[in-house]
């Protein structure tokens, strides 16, 4: 029996993809504006951004939920309220 997570949009997404597609989007400048982490600033590389969000639980948050924000796409339905 497979598990599926409908409503889990980070389901099946890996932290590389995460951020490799932040970057692709906003570039390391862009990125840096939104989420003020020096790995982001200084020197900034795909490797050593998840050598520090595997490690640090509030930044992995913020980025994943920028993730989320950028690219979930909205219900057809409109939001359930």
């Amino acid at each position: 029996m497979k598990k599926t997570q409908p409503n889990n949009p980070l389901h099946g997404v890996t932290l590389e993809q995460v951020v490799t597609k932040l970057v692709d989007h906003y570039g390391w400048e862009g990125l840096a504006e939104r989420i003020n982490i020096n790995c982001f600033k200084s020197d900034p590389s795909i490797k050593s951004s998840l050598k520090f969000l595997r490690k640090t639980q509030w930044a992995r948050d913020k980025v994943e939920s920028l993730y989320v924000s950028t690219f979930d796409k909205p219900s057809p339905w409109g939001s359930a309220k």
